[in-house]
């Protein structure tokens, strides 16, 4: 799957928002050493650093366009190509960061406890992930990939996130391999100003790339047009024609 530094940080204010919300919650005192997987183009790598500036911060994305983004940013900060799924670094990191990163990566069941496993004692696994599957902008990107000519090029493309789990599932799994475990969910309500337009740009850095990616020029184009139709229906234009994009997350902290 493509990613797009530059689409993505189109919204990074809006994006980064809730990077400064798990940073805040992070309990561990002292950090030596932190990592950013999934860091995309560094604006969480960025914040990450300035909470703990004494840190020794690294930065892992499997994309070369977000690393290449990231280390212009950073200049300073140690970044590194790679897939969450296959990392080998062993740490021990004191703080292990992941900002709407893991829901793109199979079998947490698996995956967080053997996060929780590169920890110093009483580090921290914090984690955010996008919990909208069941809104109106995803919902539509399926139903539109279901009924079009594109049907069988995306018949696998909502399985490119991994299977969804509940904050109760997280935490009892992650209650057996860490010493405390913070879960809660919140709703963001962004206020974008250019309406339905807005809404599928804002898509089109992330949730909108699987579906995207196999169609060709055409298709692609024409697969735009009709979820940029539905938007508009889903997601009413304000007076002023900006429209307010409901948006949950869910966050965990896992601290070992």
């Amino acid at each position: 799957m493509s990613w797009s530094a530059t689409q993505y940080t189109r919204f990074e204010d809006e994006r980064t928002r809730p990077v400064r919300d798990l940073l805040a919650h992070i309990p561990t005192p002292l950090v030596a050493s932190a990592v950013d997987i999934g860091c995309g183009p560094g604006n969480s790598t960025e914040l990450l650093h300035a909470r703990f500036p004494d840190a020794v911060v690294t930065g892992l994305d499997s994309s070369a366009d977000m690393i290449a983004a990231a280390q212009k940013r950073l200049p300073h900060i140690h970044f590194e190509t790679g897939d969450i799924a296959t990392w080998q670094n062993p740490g021990p990191f004191d703080v292990i960061f992941a900002n709407a990163a893991l829901q793109w990566v199979p079998d947490h069941a698996s995956l967080l406890p053997a996060l929780i496993g590169k920890l110093a004692p009483g580090g921290s696994l914090a984690v955010q992930m996008p919990d909208n599957l069941d809104e109106p902008a995803h919902r539509l990107m399926r139903e539109i990939a279901a009924d079009g000519p594109w049907a069988d090029k995306l018949a696998g493309a909502s399985k490119a996130r991994a299977p969804r789990h509940g904050s109760d599932w997280y935490f009892q799994m992650l209650h057996d391999v860490a010493s405390t475990v913070d879960i809660w969910r919140t709703t963001y309500h962004h206020l974008l100003a250019d309406g339905a337009s807005a809404v599928v740009e804002w898509f089109k850095g992330s949730g909108l790339r699987p579906f995207l990616d196999p169609l060709d020029a055409t298709e692609r184009a024409a697969y735009l047009v009709r979820y940029q139709a539905a938007i508009m229906h889903a997601y009413p234009a304000l007076s002023d024609g900006s429209v307010l994009l409901p948006f949950p997350r869910l966050f965990i902290v896992a601290t070992r």
